[in-house]
């Protein structure tokens, strides 16, 4: 079967919940999560366990990792927008990550760092344009999109349960280089499965540039590839030298603002004010990965420290149920609220994706306070309940349910086709921001002095949860209040 015998309206024209073509991405994804967690689980313990940095530099070092991965996805929705087509994008991208991958394991300490810029280029390549194909799959005003992403979502987190669990269990027990390699490995298996289904996803994905002159355009194609590997000896000296990650975070979001506010200028009012609602959405989604994403720095730091071994009566490591405790709850409550939101549609009780952020920033809320109420379980050592802590997990998983799937299907709803890709990367530059400011806040709750007790890390990784969860309550109270203004520019989407 080639590209040309299913056409877009037999795609999008599909009978019960979900089209076929959402299982070929969901698998897809599904092994790059796998390969992307199990990266991200490992970064603050590798680097303060092996490569022997202070707790404080680690958080710092992760953040900004973890930004300039999501900072990227702005750079490759805009080339697979302009150049190279979703699939191509993808296909580059799973290359970078692989290769990244393996990098590291050649030799973790000597290799981490250039390893790791080829993974933040992959990830920007490949992330952003696998989420746009599955909006891609329905028609405008489908009300069964959301609940599309929310079994998309569903896979991601499946990936991302198998990669914190089997990454960071082999690399603290085993071998690093092993650990590194398994990465690599999964993103093999995507990359393939990808290839292996594509025909099936009819003109979606293709290249924007398909009827320009063959030479021409694999000439502008190459010139891509070549531009981003040259990237990465820059990246190399951003994310060891985080007072330039600063100045580059200080730049690149005004620029892409400023990028989408002279392509908005090409689109009637309405279609304006749709972008409008939907950098709201991408603002308020900053704040919320700020916090939520302490999960990979100073809770990572706080599992390796604070944590008793004994979760439920069984004796669990407390690194591997931080980077998958959240992953299992959304593959087990995704696919339920994504039936619940079709099921309040079709009663006409849906909640708006205004009111959902808003929900989203109280259960955050609540799940930090959570995690402030371990201090109340620990022992004299400073020692605390794996179980409260899980709890706290629990918690946050609604609010992320309420927020992520949501937030992507939002990015294809408000914004007209041509920028799809580049919307998509803003709202993972919001991501990208979120792990920014998470990794300042991660290294302003880290005990400065080298030697500080369990007890005193508990004390001040603790108060620094409390103080989230009474921001998070401040703005999703924000949210709610602003509902009606954000709900009059979406124009009755939802």
């Amino acid at each position: 079967m080639d590209n040309n015998q299913l056409d877009l309206e037999q795609i999008q024209n599909f009978k019960g919940k979900y089209p076929k073509q959402l299982w070929y991405l969901f698998m897809s994804e599904m092994w790059e999560r796998f390969c992307f967690y199990g990266m991200r689980g490992m970064l603050t313990v590798f680097m303060v366990t092996q490569l022997l940095l202070s707790e404080e530099v680690a958080n710092l070092r992760y953040g900004a990792i973890q930004a300039f991965v999501y900072a990227f996805t702005f750079i490759g929705g805009l080339f697979a927008d302009k150049i190279l087509g979703f699939r191509k994008s993808l296909f580059w991208g799973g290359l970078l990550m692989i290769t990244g991958s393996f990098i590291i394991a050649a030799a973790p300490q000597k290799f981490f760092y250039i390893g790791t810029c080829f993974s933040i280029i992959g990830t920007g390549f490949f992330k952003p344009n696998i989420s746009t194909m599955v909006g891609a799959l329905y028609k405008d005003g489908d009300s069964r999109r959301d609940a599309g992403f929310g079994l998309f979502y569903s896979g991601i987190n499946i990936g991302a349960t198998l990669g914190g669990l089997l990454c960071v269990y082999v690399g603290k027990f085993h071998s690093w280089s092993l650990a590194f390699s398994l990465a690599g490995i999964v993103m093999i298996i995507g990359l393939i499965t990808f290839l292996f289904t594509q025909r099936m996803m009819g003109p979606i994905g293709l290249s924007p540039l398909k009827n320009m002159e063959a030479s021409k355009r694999r000439l502008i194609e190459y010139a891509v590839f070549i531009g981003s590997l040259l990237m990465i000896p820059l990246i190399k000296i951003l994310v060891t030298n985080t007072r330039y990650t600063d100045l580059f975070m200080y730049i690149i979001g005004p620029l892409t603002l400023l990028y989408v506010f002279y392509e908005m200028r090409k689109y009637s009012k309405t279609e304006k004010q749709k972008l409008m609602a939907a950098l709201i959405f991408i603002f308020f989604s900053v704040i919320f990965w700020a916090f939520f994403e302490q999960s990979g720095g100073s809770l990572s730091l706080f599992a390796l420290n604070n944590l008793k071994d004994n979760l439920a009566g069984v004796t669990a490591d407390p690194n591997v149920v931080n980077n998958t405790a959240n992953s299992v709850f959304v593959i087990i409550f995704s696919p339920i609220i994504g039936l619940l939101w079709l099921w309040m549609s079709k009663k006409k009780i849906e909640p708006n994706g205004v009111i959902k952020f808003g929900i989203a920033f109280l259960f955050l809320a609540g799940a930090f306070y959570v995690f402030y109420t371990t201090r109340m379980f620990a022992d004299a050592s400073g020692k605390t309940s794996l179980n409260v802590f899980t709890i706290a997990y629990l918690v946050i998983t609604f609010g992320e349910l309420c927020l992520s799937p949501i937030g992507l299907s939002l990015m294809t709803k408000l914004s007209p086709k041509p920028m799809w890709g580049v919307m998509m990367g803003m709202w993972f530059l919001a991501s990208a921001y979120g792990q920014y400011v998470a990794g300042i806040l991660g290294a302003g709750m880290a005990v400065a002095k080298e030697n500080a007790t369990v007890q005193e890390k508990l004390i001040s990784y603790t108060d620094g949860y409390k103080q989230l969860a009474i921001y998070a309550v401040i703005a999703g109270v924000v949210l709610l209040l602003i509902s009606p203004l954000v709900k009059k520019l979406m124009h009755e989407i939802k």
